[in-house]
């Protein structure tokens, strides 16, 4: 025993030291608990869609985005309709499907999502989308094609 805890007895001394280290145990305990409750995790999801030539308009789902490069969040994983324009060009109609990584499966995006103090970036680059130029038709040919179906229309009025 040290000189200053002599006089004392045993359960004094143990009842003294116990509450003294309990405070400290309790309001690191309820500190730690404070930043897991404020500090959650989230997944932030991202997708890249790259044009050539650049500057093409880009809808996903039916929603315009942007222009060419365009990088969008993205809420959910699965199927997305994608339609690239640009006048002068093909338009592109297409879908990709966006699998979900290991952490986002079911259990352990409760661990990924709530539990993790840090933010995880889901970034999804697709492959660069390559516009033809549009072949706009003879306008001899269209003619030719207009008058055919003029002659043909009016032959089904008799």
């Amino acid at each position: 025993m040290n000189g200053f805890n002599q006089h004392l007895p045993a359960a004094a001394i143990n009842a003294e030291t116990s509450t003294r280290t309990g405070p400290k145990c309790a309001g690191l305990i309820g500190l730690l608990l404070c930043g897991l409750v404020l500090a959650p995790g989230c997944i932030e999801r991202t997708i890249t869609i790259k044009t050539e030539p650049e500057e093409a308009t880009v809808f996903l789902n039916d929603q315009e985005v942007g222009r060419s490069p365009v990088k969008v969040p993205f809420t959910w994983y699965g199927d997305y309709d994608i339609i690239i324009r640009k006048k002068g060009y093909q338009t592109i109609q297409t879908h990709h499907n966006l699998r979900a990584p290991w952490y986002e499966l079911p259990g352990i995006d409760i661990v990924t999502e709530c539990l993790i103090p840090f933010t995880v970036h889901d970034d999804r680059l697709l492959d660069t989308f390559v516009m033809a130029p549009q072949e706009l038709p003879d306008p001899d040919t269209l003619l030719e094609a207009a008058a055919a179906m003029r002659q043909q229309a009016l032959a089904n009025e008799d």
